[in-house]
């Protein structure tokens, strides 16, 4: 059957109701990790050491935040998706195990208390501020001594963050870009972050950059290779690892702009792993990617300072390096230095993101950004290297197998019904709007009814506001949707391309 391009505008009805051994591809032959320095439940005894340093917590305290960390990063993401247009963002509140939910439909508090969140009632949803935000990336200006902003989901509004002196001039760039003064908050900070790789010889991996060798941290171990800073090496410069014989390739280099991620293709004599070093003479276990909530204890390591833990305070941050703004880093209190750039961040074992950037050091303190992980494996089409422990922190839902007499769409945690009255009808989801994912895996599941033929599109809208298709599902029977996407605003469109009748459609992000 021919298919024809959907211009859903037209035809839509609205639905009823830091650092090499980080993951360091260690050469072919080195021993695999000792397995008693792993606990039971994937977390590394060293991982709990360096939580209970810096950040003050015991063992079974550390154990109960990275649990409810990785309970709270699937049931956010469902809850987006779940609540649409309605969906403010999500946090742990300072105790590290409450998840707290913004909505801003008193309606869709039923949903987030039934997932075992607490909501919180907003006038902004998180789409509105991240179209705000949107408009601050377009509207840089001359601004030189505002550093960087982001969305804060806990107070619903967007932070401008200026140097001292510098608060006028924040204001008057929000103004400029649109943005009213009523979703704007002003924060001073002294710092002025930077990249934070260094121009010297030392160990892990180094590249050729501005007549002189850079020293950078490797991320992640993906199939074929790792992740690292987009800033550590644009495309096709080759690396040496910290026993000075050949790696790689960098393959793929963004930065500035978008994103400060990178992905170096390894040769041969290199194997990728699904460790991190943390410079103790330990490595820490990497079973899964499970994205952590604002509010999450995370740890980071380089090859300049080891390994150092803190707190997310933000996501989706702009910030202004000298070299220019990247978008879509979080924000941490957690320090680094030079060198770091491009090394691990875990949440338990869950890979985080690699740093991008930051300011103060190891000994003041200070804030580092990272570029979150998803974000680069969608981008790249990449594969994480796990340990296949499958975490064994995480508190997921009870799942049932369907019942007699259901379907397959039953089992995905979010689900919509609708009816089509008119063949080449077509009609949005969630009700007629969007929701709000995180870089990870779309999966949907479309039940059409007896003798109609019903397609399935997933739409993703671009900076201008318009939505596009990047995947969509066809032919006769039920339909099944995956697609692996960057984080953003998506709406699934049910077209029917013959036939009439109601349908089911079940989706989660993952």
């Amino acid at each position: 059957m021919q298919r024809r391009p959907i211009a859903v505008a037209a035809a839509v009805v609205v639905a009823a109701g830091a650092a090499v051994a980080f993951t360091l591809p260690s050469l072919a032959g080195t021993n695999e990790p000792d397995a008693s320095s792993v606990t039971a439940g994937g977390v590394s005894p060293d991982l709990l050491a360096a939580m209970k340093r810096d950040m003050g917590l015991d063992g079974d305290q550390a154990r109960t935040r990275l649990a409810r960390s990785e309970w709270a990063g699937g049931v956010s993401a469902t809850l987006a998706a779940q609540t649409g247009e309605d969906f403010g963002g999500a946090w742990l509140a300072g105790d590290g195990t409450t998840l707290k939910v913004a909505v801003t439909d008193s309606r869709a508090t039923a949903a987030v208390k039934a997932a075992g969140a607490v909501p919180v009632l907003v006038k902004r949803s998180e789409a509105e501020l991240d179209a705000a935000k949107t408009k601050l990336d377009a509207a840089v200006g001359d601004a030189d001594d505002v550093t960087g902003w982001y969305v804060d989901v806990a107070t619903n509004k967007v932070v401008v963050v200026a140097k001292p002196g510098a608060k006028a001039e924040a204001l008057d760039l929000a103004e400029d870009a649109g943005v009213p003064a009523s979703a704007v908050t002003v924060k001073i900070s002294k710092a002025q972050p930077k990249p934070l790789f260094d121009v010297r010889g030392a160990d892990p991996y180094f590249i050729d950059i501005g007549g002189g060798q850079a020293r950078c941290s490797i991320g992640f171990s993906v199939e074929g290779g790792f992740v690292t800073a987009g800033h550590c090496g644009a495309e096709g410069t080759r690396t040496t690892g910290f026993n000075n014989e050949a790696q790689g390739t960098v393959e793929a280099s963004v930065f500035p702009g978008e994103a400060d991620m990178g992905f170096v293709a390894v040769n041969g004599d290199w194997t990728p792993r699904a460790v991190v070093n943390d410079f103790r003479g330990n490595e820490l276990p990497v079973a899964g990617n499970t994205e952590a909530p604002v509010g999450a204890a995370v740890c980071r390591s380089g090859s300049t300072t080891g390994t150092f833990c803190g707190t997310i305070l933000a996501k989706n941050q702009t910030v202004r390096y000298p070299e220019g703004a990247v978008t879509g880093l979080t924000r941490t209190d957690v320090c680094a230095e030079g060198g770091d750039s491009g090394g691990p961040w875990l949440s338990g074992d869950q890979a985080q993101g690699v740093t991008s950037g930051g300011s103060g050091d190891c000994t003041a303190g200070g804030e580092t950004f990272f570029q979150p992980l998803n974000e680069i494996l969608a981008t790249n089409n990449l594969t994480l290297v796990t340990s296949g422990e499958g975490g064994g922190a995480a508190e997921p839902p009870a799942t049932e197998p369907p019942a007699a007499g259901t379907n397959a769409c039953d089992a995905l945690p979010v689900q919509r019904e609708g009816s089509i009255a008119r063949a080449g009808a077509a009609q949005v989801q969630p009700d007629g709007g969007a929701y709000r994912a995180r870089a990870g895996t779309h999966t949907a599941c479309l039940a059409a009814p007896d003798g109609a033929d019903f397609d399935l599109v997933l739409q993703r809208q671009n900076s201008r506001g318009q939505f596009r298709t990047v995947a969509r599902a066809d032919g006769d029977g039920d339909k099944t949707l995956t697609f692996e996407g960057r984080s953003g605003t998506y709406r699934y469109v049910v077209v029917s391309a013959s036939g009439t009748g109601a349908y089911q459609l079940g989706f989660n992000v993952s």
